[in-house]
């Protein structure tokens, strides 16, 4: 009987979590989201629009209690312009690299999310590059002015595996991003994302929290000289140094990773510094 309790009372924490995040989501999208377009018209500067969204990011992962520890910075020089590629597990993902990830830079992203009301255009004006995968010519000319962005000095954040993972395990990667790669001619940076499936699976609208999220960062990796022959092996080295930094449940070789202490309103405001 005392079993029951307890599960019980699991299972409305869990709900309740759920609607505050949710509301939180939705509230903190519609206001940020307005805050980056007016902030879009008056400054034309997409420094500011990508502010709005690592606070929106912050904000969100407070509200679901989700906990980031991020590992391997050091590989990255806050002056240079990468492409930043990603195993995708989850919608925190998103919330998770926009949080922690402290430089400039833009998504490549499906085209649907930029019909969105207000999160679609402020997506736009943000700098966002929208993918139209069921044009392979509109996707090629998406492809081409995302290199132009990236040899003017913008990095971009990728998930080449093209959609989220049902189970959290590591899926076979895309070319697309790597061709990105190639045109641009500059380095990717392998990024591991570990126990974000474990906080909303695919399918499911209940939040598992509070939750933790390890992001690492691997060596980049040269594309100089590299032409579209080289497309295949770039691909598969940037996913082996992905799944080396996932758990063995993930696809990859480590133990479950560790998370730092839980998320405040200090680690909102420093989201925005």
């Amino acid at each position: 009987m005392g079993n029951q309790h307890v599960d019980s009372f699991k299972t409305v924490r869990k709900m309740v979590r759920s609607l505050f995040f949710y509301f939180v989501l939705v509230v903190s999208t519609i206001f940020l989201g307005t805050a980056c377009i007016l902030c879009a018209v008056v400054t034309r500067k997409e420094k500011w629009c990508h502010g709005f969204g690592r606070l929106w990011g912050a904000i969100n992962l407070w509200a679901a209690g989700v906990r980031v520890s991020v590992k391997g910075l050091d590989h990255v020089d806050a002056r240079g312009s990468y492409i930043f590629a990603a195993n995708h597990q989850g919608l925190f993902d998103i919330l998770a690299v926009l949080a922690k990830l402290p430089i400039q830079f833009s998504w490549l992203a499906k085209e649907e999310l930029f019909r969105l009301p207000v999160f679609g255009r402020a997506m736009r004006v943000s700098g966002y590059i929208p993918i139209d995968r069921s044009d392979h010519r509109k996707a090629l000319e998406s492809m081409n002015r995302a290199a132009d962005r990236v040899r003017g000095g913008t990095s971009v954040v990728i998930f080449p595996e093209g959609t989220r993972s049902l189970d959290g395990v590591l899926q076979e990667f895309k070319k697309g991003g790597f061709m990105l790669a190639i045109k641009s001619q500059c380095p990717v940076v392998p990024m591991s994302i570990s126990g974000s499936y474990r906080i909303l699976p695919k399918r499911s609208k209940w939040l598992n929290t509070p939750g933790c999220i390890a992001i690492t960062f691997g060596s980049p990796i040269s594309t100089e000289g590299l032409t579209v022959k080289d497309r295949d092996r770039l691909l598969q080295e940037v996913r082996e140094a992905v799944r080396a930094n996932l758990t063995v449940r993930e696809g990859g070789l480590l133990s479950e990773p560790e998370c730092g202490s839980p998320p405040g309103r200090a680690a909102i405001y420093q989201s925005v510094l």
